[in-house]
């Protein structure tokens, strides 16, 4: 059990928010708890390249951001699954209109929260979602196609 409790915590974070006070938090918040590969970022428009520098296994995104916002993240992002990789994506925002929420889950968000969010509740669904990352990249490993599309019977 020990073991993959350090696969989770060797698992890499990318943090993407404007606010540097919110990208400050969370990277305490996952230092405390064993994380230490956790790269964060105020500049949306790099996205692209951090994902293939860092290669993450969860991205933490805020919605509202100047240049970029993080609805294109999610959409640049789709392009990512529909070539075969899985990234799953918490969005951390102020935005707590129904919209907004419905938009990001569609756009393959795996999860949703809004600011100000319960601590605990961040780590301990991020940490949900990278079990299920490694999981994923287990039957991937095997030479299954695990399907993770965010698209649900609604939506081609």
């Amino acid at each position: 059990m020990s073991a993959i409790l350090n696969d989770i915590r060797q698992s890499k974070l990318l943090i993407i928010d404007d606010e540097p006070a919110n990208l400050e938090l969370l990277e305490e918040l996952f230092a405390k708890e064993g994380f230490e590969q956790v790269l964060s970022s105020v500049d949306a428009v790099r996205v692209s390249s951090l994902i293939q520098g860092f290669r993450p296994d969860i991205i933490l995104l805020d919605l509202r951001m100047p240049d970029i916002d993080g609805f294109e993240v999610l959409s640049l992002l789709d392009d990512l699954r529909e070539q075969g990789h899985w990234i799953p994506v918490v969005v951390l925002t102020a935005d707590i209109t129904k919209e907004a929420r419905y938009k990001a889950l569609s756009l393959g968000a795996s999860d949703f929260l809004t600011k100000p969010f319960d601590h605990m509740e961040v780590v301990l669904r991020v940490w949900n979602l990278l079990e299920m990352r490694r999981l994923y990249l287990q039957l991937k490993s095997l030479g299954e196609s695990p399907n993770m599309s965010p698209h649900g019977p609604w939506q081609s």
